[in-house]
């Protein structure tokens, strides 16, 4: 009886173990913690909840113009399918960050009133394999179970990566999940209204098999907004700011060009917390040229320069200004300063007078005489050059590379454009690629890109030695005011040459 019991009690310890891992392993697997791993994280948005239309996109007039197409279809997708016009599955929208790309799949689904349902490329993945392909799967299943609906993948660059042999190739658990986006979209039917739309920065990326018709057959390029895109821009981010009557949209526009939707509203919202700071009732024009400057130019430093430093930096900025004031071609001179901001000891900012899509062989060059003009008045003058014309170098000898590989700007070498691949290895390409050209070749393309660049830097520094005297003008006001702007260059040493040559005013931003 003493043996029966003593075999008794280990034998129903392990029986309670058993049923507790048995229990524990249900619950893990079936209804509890690794369930929620194969649901999709896709967030759903009804169109009553946040209303976002057309109207609060701004500056994108011809994007909306293709986007309000997919919007007649989820309306009314009788009125395409009764002609036996098939609507396109997928909508893929393309360009630099910042541009609107998920705002605009907001709007369509606000304009449509369907069901807007997002997610992020990176949430397929996970640490367990297949969970990627079985979110696909959901979230496809739930918007069907919606639909009509709109599913918006953000950032479908990483999942949607050119698939390959090469370095970065092969990683299975995202191929799978690939697969299985291809094989659902190419599932849909035109009886459901379910349209794929998706943004990414980086379409060159893509696998082909995404990007052929019958997935993502509208490809859209959503870029940086025109002058009157950023006028309205700025008016969409200001209707609940208390502005100033000296506020000019125009003006502001007119000196913001290059920067997205994004960089607009951010410089909108530095404005009112600067204005916010100073204790003023609202925002004038003063706060939004103090946020643009903080935006383009970087936040300034505590750091203050002083003796030859200070000197030094003078004469480098007033090169560069003095340079770009004499020199048609280039881009108007809009305020130079020696208070170190960002990464720079100091800062010359040139504005366009207009939006520009292309350049000519003149202006590279005239571009290159203002980017050397720093190092070019470091040495005039103190017979030395400085490191801070590190920069400088860098973006002056990618220019040079530019024009003699890729623009067939170099005489010597002639009309041809020389293979030299941007291809990141870790997106699927392969670790090396042949080079299409000679060793003697590589040479000649490094002899012409020097010899551009001593052209430039000897003519750089002629017209600084024949120009010295409004030189030293120019060093010594930024050594005592330490910023100038258009309007006090001007008084110091005349007219810029591009107004003076044409003799007409130009609109000051």
């Amino acid at each position: 009886m003493l043996l029966f019991l003593y075999l008794l009690f280990p034998i129903g310890l392990l029986a309670v173990i058993w049923i507790m891992f048995r229990r524990t392993r249900d619950q893990f697997l079936g209804g509890g913690v690794l369930a929620g791993f194969s649901k999709s994280p896709a967030r759903r948005y009804e169109s009553g909840e946040r209303q976002v239309t057309f109207d609060d996109v701004a500056g994108l007039t011809g994007v909306k113009h293709e986007l309000q197409e997919v919007v007649e279809f989820l309306k009314n997708p009788e009125r395409f399918q009764r002609l036996g016009g098939r609507v396109p599955k997928g909508v893929l929208l393309m360009g630099p960050p910042g541009t609107g790309k998920t705002l605009l799949g907001r709007a369509v689904a606000g304009e449509a009133g369907v069901p807007f349902f997002s997610i992020s490329g990176s949430e397929f993945i996970q640490m367990f394999v297949g969970v990627g392909a079985s979110r696909v799967r959901d979230m496809f299943a739930t918007a069907k179970a919606a639909a009509p609906a709109i599913l918006f993948i953000d950032e479908i660059d990483a999942v949607g990566r050119h698939r390959g042999t090469g370095l970065g190739g092969g990683h299975d658990e995202r191929e799978q999940t690939l697969n299985q986006i291809l094989s659902e979209m190419d599932g849909f039917t035109q009886s459901e209204s379910v349209i794929v739309m998706a943004a990414t920065n980086r379409p060159d990326v893509l696998d082909p098999a995404l990007l052929r018709p019958g997935r993502f057959d509208r490809h859209i390029t959503v870029d940086r907004p025109n002058f009157k895109g950023r006028v309205a821009i700025f008016k969409v981010h200001s209707r609940e700011v208390p502005l100033a009557d000296d506020v000019d949209f125009e003006r502001l526009a007119a000196g913001s060009v290059g920067l997205t939707g994004a960089d607009i509203r951010n410089l909108v919202n530095e404005a009112a917390l600067w204005a916010t700071r100073e204790g003023k009732d609202s925002v004038d024009m003063s706060d939004f040229e103090h946020a643009r400057d903080r935006v383009l130019m970087g936040s300034k430093r505590e750091e203050v320069l002083i003796g030859k430093e200070k000197s030094m930096t003078a004469y480098h900025e007033a090169g560069h200004a003095l340079l770009g004031w004499l020199s048609e071609g280039t881009e108007r001179v809009h305020k130079v300063t020696i208070i170190p901001r960002g990464r720079a000891l100091g800062v010359t900012q040139l504005l366009p007078d207009e939006d520009r899509f292309n350049i000519s062989e003149s202006e590279l060059h005239t571009r290159l005489l203002f980017m050397l003009g720093g190092r070019a008045a470091e040495k005039l003058v103190f017979d030395e050059y400085s490191a801070g014309a590190e920069n400088d170098l860098k973006q002056a000898t990618e220019l040079a590379r530019r024009m003699v590989t890729q623009w067939g700007m170099s005489e010597r070498l002639g009309p041809i454009a020389f293979h030299l691949s941007d291809d990141h290895p870790f997106l699927g390409k392969e670790i090396a690629e042949a080079r299409h050209f000679s060793e003697h070749t590589a040479q000649v393309i490094d002899e012409e890109i020097g010899r551009i660049l001593r052209t430039a830097d000897e003519k750089a520094a002629e017209i600084l030695a024949g120009q010295r005297g409004k030189l030293d003008c120019l060093a010594a006001a930024l050594e005592s005011e330490e910023t100038l702007e258009q309007r006090e260059i001007e008084e110091l040493i005349g007219p810029p040459a591009h107004r003076a040559a044409n003799g007409k005013e130009t609109n000051e931003p």
